[in-house]
């Protein structure tokens, strides 16, 4: 055991430890006031009285190898850990509804925890993406509050990530609910071809029979709630996250679906006085960003319950600027030596001012809808940069390229676009891309948006796209392209109005995109000059 400790010790980037001996619990069962028990596992070294608990409540199973490979790190290092299933999962009772159960049986595990004979009363929690989330279905409601918390690649709501802009996040919710709906088979299709393919199918409420032949719950609820109707609400936790007093970190990655979401949360900490800390790497939602989160953690926790603080860095913010190379720090996000500069559309892309020209054009066909490639997407090898040289030559898109930057020009901060445009049925999508163009003229996916119009008439569409920090290099080139959608990143958009999880027709979409002194289309780009 002590050379299996090392050699997850080394995978993690960690400094090696002496290895105590584990002593594991298995299967404990945690009452909830309803009458239904959650199973967890306790880890705990050898031989030792009251202390601290680490607790990580999970949808995925307490027994995966991750999971025990974490709770191995921590008890190495004089830690006890509690993983707990939670509602509905492998073993812990009730149904599993995503998302909506974690406040109550969280708090009600906190109580059951300070209980304990083997528990001092301090309790922190750790994990990553949906065990992120149960972490903040707590913290603002614990009293006494949680000791620590370490959050990666997660964010206090998720409802924003389902329907970003307004518009339904197909490939990441059938991926994941398809993962959920096979959990008791053995077998879990993280993005095989039969999910690829019922990515198509209509209507997209059905998506679930199509990808694992029954159906799934959170697909169900997603599509059916896709028109906002308050169905959750109760699981919206970023109202509380100001006044969340546990001292907080955060890992995240430039191509992680959650960004946006963890940054508000961050900001949110941070004005409101908070001891919080975020580091942002070139990583998506993926095992890459993992050995940056269990380091991450195991200093906070190091430094919130023994004490150790000299691994601490002082500065709050700490990010990599993607094809510089480079780690940099800063006080705040986004940071303040940043200055905002639009980019307008014209015939081209142009920096100084707008300019006068006619509109641009395209049809989207939901029956042929236009596709997509990269971005943060949840499946291995499918997301982050891509080559977008097949898109940009369709006939449903407009692409608009700039002039070779003379210098390098460096984007730190949030990216937004105004655009003004005119649909023919009075509503649509509207899916902009900024690109990359390097000197061989291939062109890459740097950061997106997409955003729900309608009313009919000419729209004012603010679009609010992902975060960057990314150096274009001299000589490359700026490109936006405009879409009417992203397939099937984002379910189509059938032009019809009718509901998302029962549509069938659809209607072709003609877009205006307007870009006149009067209708100043553009992007704002956070420069940094640094």
């Amino acid at each position: 055991m002590a050379i299996v400790g090392r050699l997850v010790d080394r995978l993690f980037g960690l400094p090696e430890v002496p290895s105590p001996g584990i002593h594991v619990r298995r299967d404990l069962r945690v009452p909830m006031p309803d009458g239904v028990a959650l199973i967890a596992d306790l880890y705990r070294p050898r031989g030792t009285g009251p202390m601290p608990v680490v607790l990580m409540r999970t949808p995925y199973g307490k027994r995966q190898p991750v999971m025990r490979l974490f709770a191995g790190v921590l008890v190495r290092r004089g830690f006890q850990v509690v993983i707990q299933n939670v509602r509905g999962v492998l073993g812990s009772g009730g149904e599993f509804h995503a998302f909506h159960n974690e406040k109550d049986d969280g708090l009600a595990t906190l109580k059951w925890l300070r209980a304990q004979p083997w528990c001092d009363g301090k309790v922190a929690m750790v994990g990553a993406s949906y065990l992120g989330f149960t972490e903040w279905a707590i913290a603002p409601y614990a009293d006494p509050p949680l000791e620590a918390m370490g959050l990666g690649i997660t964010a206090s709501e998720f409802v924003s990530s389902f329907y970003p802009g307004g518009a339904l996040a197909l490939h990441n919710t059938l991926v994941w609910s398809s993962l959920m709906g096979t959990q008791d088979d053995g077998k879990r299709p993280l993005h095989n071809r039969r999910v690829r393919q019922a990515m198509r199918h209509l209507p997209v409420g059905e998506a679930d029979t199509a990808a694992i032949g029954r159906p799934e719950s959170f697909l169900r609820e997603v599509t059916a709630h896709a028109e906002p109707d308050g169905f959750w609400e109760a699981t919206d936790h970023s109202a509380a996250v100001p006044g969340t007093t546990t001292p907080t970190t955060m890992v995240t990655g430039w191509w992680d679906l959650f960004l946006r979401g963890q940054l508000r949360d961050f900001v949110a900490l941070h004005e409101a006085g908070r001891q919080a800390r975020i580091t942002i790497g070139p990583w998506g939602h993926d095992t890459k960003a993992l050995r940056a989160i269990v380091s991450d953690q195991v200093s906070w926790l190091n430094a919130h319950l023994n004490g150790d603080k000299a691994q601490l860095r002082q500065a709050p913010v700490r990010l990599h600027l993607q094809k510089a190379d480079r780690w940099l720090d800063f006080d705040q996000w986004p940071p303040p030596e940043t200055r905002p500069t639009p980019v307008y559309l014209g015939r081209s892309l142009v920096w100084d001012g707008p300019p006068e020209t006619d509109p641009a054009t395209f049809t989207y066909d939901p029956l042929d809808p236009t596709p997509s490639v990269g971005g943060p997407l949840l499946s291995p090898g499918k997301g982050k940069q891509r080559d977008n040289t097949r898109i940009e030559r369709r006939d449903d898109v407009v692409v608009l390229t700039g002039a070779p930057l003379d210098d390098d020009l460096d984007v730190i901060g949030p990216v937004s676009a105004t655009i003004h445009a005119r649909t023919s049925t009075g509503q649509g999508d509207l899916f902009i891309r900024l690109c990359d163009v390097d000197r061989d003229g291939v062109s890459r996916n740097v950061t997106d948006g997409i955003l729900r119009i309608g009313t009919g008439g000419v729209v004012r569409a603010e679009i609010e796209m992902h975060p960057t920090a990314y150096r274009f290099l001299r000589g490359h080139r700026l490109r936006v392209m405009l879409a009417g959608g992203a397939f099937p990143r984002f379910a189509r958009n059938h032009g019809t109005g009718e509901p998302a999880a029962r549509a069938v027709a659809s209607r072709r979409t003609r877009f205006e995109i307007l870009r006149d002194k009067d209708h100043p289309s553009a992007v704002h780009l956070p420069v940094w000059d640094g």
